[in-house]
This record gives structure tokens, sequence and C-alpha cells, in this order.
């Protein structure tokens, strides 16, 4: 993977472990997620007129990924529900990677090399020494583990939907851009029907920083899109996942929720994991 896209790649780590943030402290989370969604899709239907729309054989893939996301946007503000952003950011964010990988290699036969399967092992091995922090970990706060393990499953499952759906679209832009036009009204209705009130909450007092976080959103989804359509499936979705780190600095040293022995051991793995995926023989 080239140094420019792997640079592009870190960035959408850090622009995702912002938004995060913000769904974090900002009320109530599928409210914020709505919000935060529907913003990201009027910024994506702005540049809808400069784009060209992807291929319809991709667009059984582009429906399909459009639910998917949907589902990931509810299940992710849950999990915020029972857990910190220390916690549950990494087990979610850590536990894709190495379903990604296996994805990859049995759709798409995409086989990472010794090294970089290692790296990637680290890295998810690193985000699910979490799951095992005797303070907040599955025995202490099983919900916030099992939430934040499905919220994993879900990613993974977008990750090689929209890698696939991307490599068909002819448009990868285009596809990124219907695909966050098309999820972000979804979950915005869906929330409308369940959360009406909490929504106007909302919208009244942390508008600003949830249409910011919508721009985060999208910044860092266009930039993998695009980073998967270029670059192995594996690969970009275990170097996507060091957002943890950004997420351990933001939990740390902004939202003050402490940082643990476990979460130093899952720092220091994750580090390596960065290492060996960026190895070239």
């Amino acid at each position: 993977m080239s140094t420019e896209i792997t640079l592009l790649v870190l960035l959408a780590a850090l622009l995702n472990a912002g938004w995060n943030a913000v769904i974090k402290v900002s009320g109530d989370r599928i409210a914020v997620m709505a919000v935060v969604t529907l913003s990201g899709s009027l910024i994506s239907a702005l540049t809808l007129p400069f784009v060209e729309l992807p291929d319809p054989a991709s667009w059984p893939l582009l429906a399909l990924a459009i639910l998917v996301h949907t589902g990931y946007h509810f299940v992710l503000p849950v999990a915020y529900d029972h857990g910190d952003l220390g916690q549950v950011y990494p087990i979610a964010r850590g536990s894709a990677p190495l379903l990604v990988t296996l994805g990859a290699a049995f759709l798409a036969g995409e086989v990472l090399g010794a090294i970089p399967l290692f790296g990637v092992i680290f890295l998810a091995v690193g985000v699910m020494a979490l799951a095992f922090d005797r303070r907040t970990g599955l025995r202490r706060n099983p919900r916030a583990v099992l939430f934040a393990l499905g919220t994993g499953v879900c990613i993974a499952c977008y990750t090689l939907i929209d890698g696939f759906g991307a490599r068909q679209a002819g448009s990868v832009i285009g596809f990124a851009v219907c695909l966050t036009i098309g999820d972000g009204v979804l979950t915005f209705l869906i929330a409308s029907i369940w959360k009406a009130g909490a929504i106007k909450r909302v919208a009244k007092t942390n508008l600003a920083p949830a249409m910011v976080a919508g721009g985060m959103q999208i910044g860092a989804y266009w930039i993998v899109i695009w980073a998967l359509a270029h670059a192995p499936l594996g690969m970009v979705s275990a170097l996507r996942e060091t957002s943890v780190l950004f997420a351990a600095l933001i939990s740390t040293f902004i939202l003050k929720e402490g940082f643990g022995v476990w979460r130093f051991v899952s720092a220091g793995l994750i580090a390596c994991g960065i290492g060996l995926t960026r190895y070239k023989p």
C-alpha cells in the first residue's frame, strides 16, 4: 500500500475518532447520530451534480450497503449508552479487520503476505484486549462489550460490501456519495419516528457540533471508500482501525475516562500492527 494511501487512511482514522466522540458526549446518542448522518447526507447531496453516478451493476451492492450502514448507525449509539468511548470504540473497530481479511480472502482471493497478516492480527488482538479489562471488560460490563462486538460485525460487513461495490461502480466517489445520501436519509427517517422529540432538542442545543461531526463522518468515509478501491481490503481495514489510538487520546485527555493497563497494552499491540502492515519485502 502506497505512502499516499496510508497517510489518507490515517487522516480518515482521525476524523472517524472525532465524530464518534461527538456521538458519545452530545445528548441522546441515537438522535445525535440521526442529525450527524443527515448533515453528512446534505453535504453529499451538494456534490451530486459534480460526480459520475455509479454503474447500474453496482446498485444491488449499493442498496445492501445503505441497509448495513443504517443498522450500524443504530447499534453504535446503543453501545455508547452502555460503555465509554475508550472501551466501545476500540472493540468495535478492532473486531472488524480480521473479519474483513478473512472475507476478502474467501470472496475476492486477496491473501496478505505473512508479515502484513501478522500486522492485522496484532491490530485485532490489541483492540480486543479491552474486552478483558478488569474494570470495564466482559465480566463487569457485558452489554457494552456485546454491543461493541455487534458494531464490529456491522463494520466488517459494510467494509466488504463497500469495497466490492466501489470496484464495480466505475465511479468510486459517485458510489460513496450515493451511499452517504441514502444511509443518512434512511437513518434520519427511522430515528425521527422513534426519537422525534430528542432530535428536536439536539437541533436546538447541539446542532453545530453535529453538523461538524457530519462533515468529519463524510470526509472519513469518502477517503476510505476511495482507498478500498485502490488497495487490499484487509490492509485498508486494518490501518483504518488505528483510529483507536486517536480515540484513546480523546478518551483520556478530553473525556477524562482514564487509561488503564489494558488500554496501554492495547495501544502497544496496535502500534506494532501498524508497523507490520506497512512492511514491504
